[in-house]
């Protein structure tokens, strides 16, 4: 049987980034107490706790010690996939809780610090009960069969794909449209400098697209994941089983991300004909592609991507949308908004460099 490089240690590293802005979120304000930031540890238990706080620490660290102990079990250390998953997990905590000391806004706690343990051990014995089953070995089966050698970037990329779309888009399956946010940023950063001047300025605002630009970037936008899919995955029925998931998990993160904007009377008020139709193009060119090659599946995502960008950055996002993130920064998820941002931000420019090294690389069919 073929080894493969695990998709586990990659994806702890993003989950650990989320735990970590999760914990420090706002980021301030900082300040010393004049105690020393391990004071905690010895300090009485809370006299009040509810069992949000008990749940959402547990739960929280699950997924981050599951995917250490999966990354051990798969890159052959097994034997120490307790020491290897816990012992981060703690570190990892203790440090979250001792910079909390500092701020503000956060109470460090040691019983914070036991649950996020817990939760870790739970994660890694859950990954560990997977493996003495023998459910861990047949993934790697089904992966042999599924997919092409070194299909671990792609994998990766499909499983932030929904998440990233649950931060709210000016247009349905508009990632990456970063350009207004950018020329902003660097206009703050450059204020008050002789560099600014050199800086090019747009004589006119960007403008909202108009319906057939905004149709193109809808099917591109969801045309892209599933061409990086077929990079990795062989041709065939298999294709077939992958573009009917996709479908759901794309219109089920958007509908979830409108509901959580909006109301969930309001789900599916983004799934206009339009879209529809976009969404219809996509399964029938993804269902004709199906015996597209691996590297030629790349090929064509690298030249989406490039119209697709090109096309969602030279449009503007309107007062309407602005008014939507104004309601998602101020609700209930505002400690992971920001992350979540970022990936849909960051997820189409990170597309394209993996699948460019896949066209520039040793053919993934090989």
């Amino acid at each position: 049987m073929k080894t493969h490089k695990t998709s586990a240690w990659p994806l702890a590293l993003v989950y650990l980034g989320l735990v970590v802005y999760a914990s420090l979120y706002p980021f301030g304000p900082w300040r010393d107490q004049g105690v020393a930031p391990w004071d905690f540890l010895v300090a009485p238990w809370p006299r009040y706790w509810t069992g949000f706080d008990v749940v959402s620490n547990v739960l929280g660290y699950i997924p981050l010690g599951f995917l250490l102990a999966l990354s051990a079990l798969r890159s052959g250390r097994g034997r120490w996939v307790l020491a290897l998953s816990v012992v981060p997990v703690c570190v990892l905590s203790l440090l979250m809780e001792s910079l909390q000391v500092y701020q503000t806004t956060r109470v460090a706690s040691n019983v914070d610090l036991l649950l996020n343990v817990a939760g870790g051990a739970l994660g890694a014995l859950l990954a560990w009960s997977l493996e003495k089953l023998g459910y861990l070995l047949r993934w790697v089966r089904v992966r042999d069969q599924w997919f092409v050698d070194d299909a671990r970037g792609a994998l990766v990329l499909l499983a932030l794909w929904p998440p990233a779309l649950l931060f709210p888009v000016a247009i349905p399956f508009g990632l990456g449209q970063v350009m207004e946010r950018l020329e902003l940023f660097v206009a703050q950063f450059l204020a008050d400098s002789p560099f600014l001047e050199w800086w090019p300025v747009r004589d006119v605002e960007l403008q909202p697209l108009l319906p057939m630009a905004e149709w193109l970037c809808v099917m591109l936008g969801l045309l892209i994941p599933g061409l990086l899919g077929y990079g990795v995955i062989r041709p065939g029925i298999r294709r077939i089983w992958f573009l009917g998931g996709l479908l759901v998990l794309g219109t089920g993160a958007s509908a979830l991300s409108a509901a959580l904007s909006f109301a969930p009377e309001h789900a599916w008020a983004w799934f206009t004909p339009g879209v529809q139709k976009a969404a219809l193009t996509v399964a029938v060119v993804l269902g004709v592609l199906v015996r597209l090659t691996p590297r030629a599946a790349a090929a064509w995502a690298v030249l989406a991507l490039g119209v697709y960008l090109s096309i969602i950055n030279q449009s503007g996002t309107g007062p309407y949308f602005d008014q939507t993130l104004f309601q998602w920064e101020q609700g209930r998820f505002i400690r992971f908004h920001g992350l979540v941002q970022w990936l849909g931000w960051l997820w189409p420019w990170a597309t394209l460099m993996y699948v460019l090294s896949r066209v520039w690389g040793r053919d993934p069919s090989s």
